[in-house]
């Protein structure tokens, strides 16, 4: 009997994703193990694996199709001695979900099995429509138009020409229901004089309209979710980094390596989260959760928008170790070909936008972590040095705080840590 591909699941929390390509096409043959489809998550595109052996015999879903439900159908696979003329005889079996090369998702759910269809809701009796008033005679040109404050600030949005509309409120005014009626009906741009006359401040001209992509998607829902629930406090230092800078000069000169400023700084954080292990924390309703490796992610800026590699147990790798990890993770992480474990986890945060010339500024914290390090950018500026005017470098950072797990004298204690080791980095090589 012909049995079903359905749409895997790479991610616990995954619910929707798109299938980017597919590798195998109607008639290929497939084996166990063979990658059949690209599928595209909020994060990364991943490789699917067939299960069983046989012949692909009908693809449901074409690739580039958005928004397909984990469990849905997307091709039927034909086992040896069936044909296309089966799909059709009986009804397909579900097949075990395509392997993705990634940690399996949560335990608790069936994913082989597809979701039922919804029992179509019942349709109320139709309501006989209320009488609607008579519509007034539309506006001449160069009459005045009669329009309420709603409904003209509705068309001054749109860019919309009230003139021609009917209005159907009293005495033939333009109300909020006639102009997205109006608009509805089709666009009409208001000519210069017009909008000369009466457009207000806000008024939007042309757009193009893009799409947002899963990851944007994804990305807008937790950083609201974070802002508006978890309660940030900031805390920030700057930090004379003339020695670093001298440090970071010499291993790159004598040694051969390209470290940057902002694999010194991801070593200092896991050091220092070593030491302060109630910083290295997430927030649960029941507990605080204080984690055993220093796991540190790192955000990577993509044209989708941002990802958070992880560089694993950073407190026990070398700066050249941290360094060619991180320009891996960044590469892969703008390509889309990190795989889960790469990006999933973590127990604090970094971003850096000193390379833009940022001097200060706070980030969102990256749920459930409880902290991220905003990271500025290295400057000259003027100093006190033993009661004396100085110029050093000096770079500005801002931890956010999950008020919930650490308290500002934590946070504190926690940039004075940093500042020992990024003020002091040889102790980072001992």
């Amino acid at each position: 009997m012909p049995t079903q591909i359905l749409m895997p699941a790479l991610s616990p929390t995954m619910t929707e994703g798109k299938l980017a390509k597919w590798i195998k096409k109607e008639g290929d043959s497939v084996k166990s193990g063979d990658v059949i489809a690209e599928i595209e998550t909020d994060k990364a595109t991943m490789e699917m694996e067939a299960v069983d052996e046989g012949k692909i015999g009908k693809i449901l879903i074409p690739e580039g199709t958005e928004k397909v439900q984990v469990n849905e159908p997307i091709a039927v696979l034909l086992a040896d001695g069936e044909s296309a003329k089966d799909i059709v005889a009986a009804p397909a079996k579900a097949a075990p979900a395509p392997t993705a090369k990634a940690p399996p998702a949560a335990e608790g759910g069936n994913q082989n099995v597809p979701k039922p269809a919804a029992a179509p809701a019942p349709v109320p009796a139709p309501q006989a429509a209320a009488p609607k008033p008579a519509a007034a005679p539309a506006a001449k040109p160069g009459d005045r138009v009669f329009a309420s404050p709603l409904a003209k600030r509705l068309a001054a949005n749109a860019n919309f020409d009230l003139k021609g509309v009917q209005g159907s409120g009293p005495n033939g005014r333009i109300v909020k229901a006639d102009v997205e009626q109006a608009i509805a009906a089709g666009p009409r741009t208001a000519p210069k004089a017009a909008a000369a006359q009466g457009s207000a401040p806000g008024t939007f001209g042309s757009y193009k309209a893009v799409p947002n992509s899963s990851m944007r998607k994804i990305i807008a829902k937790r950083l609201q979710e974070s802002k508006q629930t978890v309660p940030h406090f900031y805390l920030t230092v700057d930090y004379i980094i003339d020695d670093l800078l001298k440090l970071r000069k010499d291993v790159n000169e004598k040694g051969g390596y390209k470290i940057s400023v902002n694999d010194f700084v991801i070593k200092a954080c896991a050091i220092a989260l070593r030491k302060m292990p109630h910083v290295n924390a997430s927030w649960a309703e029941e507990e605080v959760h204080v984690y055993d490796d220093v796991d540190i992610s790192v955000a990577v800026a993509t044209p989708e928008g941002l990802i958070t590699p992880i560089v694993r147990k950073a407190d026990q790798k070398s700066l050249s170790a941290i360094s060619a990890e991180m320009k891996d993770l960044a590469s892969r992480a703008k390509d889309k070909k990190l795989k889960l474990e790469e990006f999933q986890g973590g127990g604090f945060s970094i971003s850096n936008l000193g390379m833009f010339g940022v001097k200060d500024f706070a980030a969102i914290i990256n749920p459930p972590q409880a902290c991220i390090l905003a990271v500025g950018a290295g400057e000259q500026r003027p100093v006190v040095k033993n009661g004396a005017l100085a110029i050093a470098n000096v770079m500005s950072c801002t931890l956010s705080v999950d008020h919930r797990v650490v308290d500002g004298a934590v946070g504190a204690e926690f940039l004075q840590v940093l500042k020992g080791l990024i003020e002091n980095p040889l102790t980072m090589l001992v």
